[in-house]
């Protein structure tokens, strides 16, 4: 009795998931997200923003953009010191610096420099070698999984989980992994479905290269469910006060 009353449970959050994602794209429709050009530069740009806003990675970006260093040539040649001088804006630069040029010696060790080859590999495989670089955590590999190779597979990030968590789907503490297999459990059969959105309105960026790159109709909905979460957890689900009126996902509150 108690195993069906799990089971019963679980499919009640799954079901809880997918309606999260349709009300929320048919609010808001498309995020284009990630802003980037090329595969490289989301890459950069998932090691960059860990720990930081997305703005203070922005700028760290530009800096290596400006400096012809956003490319992997550019990060195998240039000096640590230099690196790190340039996305100082990005805080925790050391850190940061040191684990571009470890992407970049385990891309050359492991795939001779290519990209191409790198992102041809299986995506669980690729994930646990991406995951034995040090600097390189689920998060940030999730998202050049995702973002950069176009993989199917969730990112979970601090947005995802509070708004999860406000709404009594999963504690704050369970595990970045427990979160992701039920996101993926959850959102898996809307990659079969049709969904219309509504007129755009919350867009952070412009479209990029990268956000309209091919990707599978699975990886389409992991994209997009990791971008309306943070759509939602910026504009309403706040840490500390959180604005629920005028929510999408208001009507899920549960009642207090």
């Amino acid at each position: 009795m108690n195993v069906d009353k799990t089971i019963s449970k679980s499919k009640q959050k799954a079901r809880q998931i997918r309606d999260y994602y349709r009300v929320l794209y048919r609010a808001w429709g498309p995020q284009h997200w990630w802003p980037g050009e090329t595969p490289f530069e989301v890459i950069v740009g998932a090691c960059l923003v860990q720990n930081t806003a997305w703005a203070n990675a922005k700028l760290a970006l530009q800096g290596m953009r400006s400096a012809k260093v956003l490319n992997v040539k550019g990060v195998r040649e240039i000096s640590l010191e230099k690196l790190e001088k340039i996305i100082r804006p990005a805080g925790f630069f050391r850190q940061k610096a040191r684990c571009l040029k470890n992407l970049v010696v385990f891309l050359d060790t492991n795939y001779g420099g290519s990209l191409r080859r790198m992102f041809a590999r299986p995506t669980r495989d690729l994930r646990q070698e991406l995951l034995q670089i040090k600097g390189i955590g689920p998060e940030t590999a999730d998202s050049i999984l995702l973002y950069g190779g176009q993989h199917p597979v969730i990112v979970v990030d601090t947005y995802a989980r509070r708004v999860l968590a406000r709404h009594g789907i999963v504690p704050m503490s369970t595990s970045y992994e427990g979160v992701r297999a039920l996101m993926e459990q959850a959102l898996s059969p809307l990659a079969t479905e049709v969904c219309n959105p509504g007129k755009v309105t919350a867009l952070s960026h412009r479209p990029s290269a990268m956000s309209m790159a091919r990707r599978t109709p699975l990886a389409q909905v992991y994209n997009e469910m990791h971008g309306l979460m943070v759509a939602a957890g910026k504009q309403h689900c706040l840490k500390s006060a959180p604005r629920c009126e005028g929510c999408p996902l208001q009507q899920f509150l549960p009642q207090r």
